[in-house]
This record gives structure tokens, C-alpha cells and sequence, in this order.
């Protein structure tokens, strides 16, 4: 499972010119599902990004968790951070779960980061979105469990 993750003052995703989630201040992550990817995955990495300490503290430094901030996170399927360029022009996203597989986990990602205490939204599922980031800092964040 990947996550890239950016610090945002704000984030909105849309459908179609529908909204769909809004956000202030906190994370808008987007996650990739690989077809060997299971609910493991998706407990650590919940647990790493409500706890990582990337929001400043009063010192300026990078030492506050979006729990700390009382921040908000809107999470977004991204098959596309699964895509193998290694040959050719044309990526190809073998690795990326088929969405009987990710669908579920994205979900299940989504509800233990809000276990976690974080106010979680989430983009629509297999859906053409319209994903608006305003990158603090800026500030992003790729993680990675296998």
C-alpha cells in the first residue's frame, strides 16, 4: 500500500462539479492499493499518518501530528501510484489491485484513520475526480508498506 500525503491548508474533491469532501487544515492523502495488500497494510499506515509529526509547533520546527492540530484528512483512491514505467511509454498498472480488492481496503483505511481520532472524507471510488490541493509548505510525503 502506498500513500502520498500532502499538508494542506485546504483540500476539496469533486465529482462531475459536485462536492464531495471539503477540508481546512490537515492531509489530503492519496492511496494506492496493491493486489498483495491487506487490512495490515492499511492499520500501519493509518496509525503512522495520524501520529507523524509534520505540522509545525511554536518553535517552527516539524514536531506536531495531525492529531496534535486537530486536522482533517480527505482520502483518494490513486490506482495510478502503482504505475510501472520501466518499459515503453505507456504505464502499465499491474500491481495495482483490481478494485474488488482496493475498494474495500480504501475504505478500511479510511474508517481506521478515523478510529484514530482524525475527521476522515473520502473521494468517490473508481470515479473521475476533481482533486483540489493547497500544499502547506509545501509538504509531501510518500509512504510506503509492503
Amino acid at each position: 500500500m502506498r500513500a502520498l500525503i500532502q499538508r494542506v491548508n485546504g483540500g476539496r474533491v469533486s465529482v462531475a462539479g459536485d462536492p464531495l469532501a471539503e477540508i481546512d487544515m490537515g492531509l489530503v492523502i492519496l492511496l494506492g492499493v496493491a493486489s498483495t495488500d491487506s487490512e495490515a497494510q492499511a492499520q500501519y499506515l493509518a496509525e503512522k499518518i495520524a501520529n507523524l509529526r509534520i505540522f509545525e509547533a511554536e518553535d517552527g520546527k516539524m514536531n506536531r501530528s495531525l492529531l496534535d492540530v486537530g486536522g482533517a484528512a480527505i482520502v483518494v483512491s490513486q490506482f495510478t501510484l502503482y504505475a510501472d514505467t520501466q518499459k515503453g511509454r505507456r504505464p502499465s498498472f499491474v500491481h495495482a489491485a483490481p478494485s474488488e480488492i482496493a475498494e474495500p481496503l480504501v475504505d478500511r483505511f479510511a474508517a481506521l484513520l478515523s478510529e484514530q481520532g482524525i475527521p476522515t472524507q473520502q473521494g468517490q471510488f473508481g470515479a473521475h475526480m476533481l482533486v483540489e490541493i493547497a500544499n502547506d509548505g509545501p509538504v509531501t510525503i510518500w509512504l510506503e508498506k509492503d
